[in-house]
């Protein structure tokens, strides 16, 4: 365990990195600069954090702490693809609440160095979307959806950061969230509730697996005519099942 006077340095090095981050940007913390602001030697913040990323990386997981603190409390309700756009708002609220934080913690991307609260964050939404899955909500893989939902999100907030700040209006993005989740999941619960989701991916395959004008995918992977025709048969006859 760390003395508590290196804790206690470490606490006001970090609060000082926080503030200045959020007055000037990234560009301003250096770390002299954040080593004067906190009243210590250069050298202790060097032993302290090792080097200037390791103070980032401590930044961005106080960034991302302070944003789990709400995900955490986020209670779900019974419909699980309003809760997805719902995570979709907050996310994009906290960014927009947080530039400096925020650009730090997703604009400062270092592969293979990412703070464990990120991996928390990923949880808790693949956790989200499970819970549609289980209800046969979703049309893609738990793993799609997930990516797809960081890539709109993250690129949305930082599309509105470049803006002026009086121009960073969060209805300019609202549609994306619509259309994002609309694409990855059915349109209501209540329609999932009157279809099983074996039909509902009988569905999908059903569309993946049409012919187009030149060429039929499953006699193209070596399926005879009639085996070819024989699986839409039985995929047509699955989707059916529960109108």
């Amino acid at each position: 365990m760390a003395p508590q006077g290196s804790e206690d340095q470490r606490e006001r090095i970090l609060s000082e990195a926080v503030k200045l981050l959020a007055e000037a940007g990234p560009s301003g913390l250096s770390t002299r600069a954040v080593a004067n602001a906190a009243g210590v030697q250069t050298p202790t913040l060097y032993r302290l954090f090792g080097d200037k990323d390791g103070l980032l990386d401590a930044v961005a997981t106080f960034g991302f702490e302070s944003y789990l603190a709400e995900k955490r409390a986020f209670e779900p309700s019974e419909d699980p693809v309003e809760d997805l756009r719902r995570g979709w708002d907050v996310h994009v609220a906290f960014g927009l609440a947080n530039p400096a934080i925020y650009t730090l913690m997703y604009g400062n991307v270092r592969p293979g160095r990412q703070p464990a609260a990120a991996a928390e964050n990923r949880a808790i939404l693949r956790g989200m979307l499970e819970r549609a899955n289980a209800r046969g909500l979703l049309r893609v893989p738990v793993e799609a959806a997930a990516a797809a939902i960081e890539a709109s999100t993250t690129g949305a907030v930082l599309l509105l950061l470049a803006r002026p700040e009086e121009e960073r209006d969060i209805q300019l993005i609202r549609p994306l969230r619509d259309i994002v989740l609309d694409a990855l999941t059915e349109q209501s619960a209540s329609r999932a509730d009157e279809r099983s989701p074996i039909a509902d991916r009988a569905e999908s395959l059903l569309g993946i697996v049409a012919p187009a004008k030149d060429s039929d995918p499953v006699t193209d992977a070596g399926f005879s005519v009639f085996e070819a025709g024989l699986l839409r048969e039985w995929l047509a006859r699955l989707t059916e099942a529960s109108r």
